[in-house]
């Protein structure tokens, strides 16, 4: 004898006739994210009385996935809960000032006992010189990236007795 437990629901979905309606729409056609018509999938199933871990199933979805969008339903509404989360945009570490003292550090002489800077040394250099808590290997190559395609145009920036930049990646070729 087989005995399924079935927990109770804690976020009971019951749509309005007009949220059934623009729900039923967002899954029969038009141009929406994959992630919201699942949404829309999930509430208009919980809606019509289906378990969650049918409806997980047939969505091929977590069971915990499912119980989260009815949550989000009952707490803030039909729009939170099925739309994607907008995420606020990223603001850029590197400003104006930090972009110059980067290009003016990996212009100077190199630190005693070696031959060039290497990106590992720049960004220590950066942490070492307040300008930064912390800087990735990768921004610090792709700052000095964007600073040499614009200082090939105007070779007068670049330090005067080597015209170019000699700095190594850590697998020795040039940034």
């Amino acid at each position: 004898m087989i005995i399924h437990i079935i927990a109770m629901k804690r976020y009971i979905i019951k749509l309005t006739h007009e949220e059934r309606t623009k729900l039923t729409q967002m899954t029969k056609g038009g141009r929406h994210a994959v992630r919201e018509v699942q949404r829309a999938q999930i509430l208009l199933k919980s809606d019509a009385g289906v378990i969650d871990e049918e409806i997980a199933e047939h969505l091929n979805l977590n069971v915990r996935t499912v119980e989260r969008i009815r949550q989000r339903y009952v707490v803030e509404g039909v729009d939170v809960a099925v739309n994607t989360a907008k995420y606020p945009p990223r603001v850029a570490k590197f400003d104006g000032e930090a972009q110059a003292e980067l290009v003016h550090l990996a212009c100077s002489a190199p630190p005693e006992g070696r031959q060039r800077w290497t990106l590992q040394l720049l960004a220590d250099k950066m942490v070492e010189l307040a300008i930064f808590e912390s800087v990735s290997l990768e921004g610090v190559r792709q700052q000095l990236k964007k600073k040499r395609a614009k200082t090939l145009v105007n070779t007068e920036i670049l330090h005067s007795s080597q015209r170019e930049c000699r700095v190594r990646s850590g697998d020795g070729r040039r940034a």
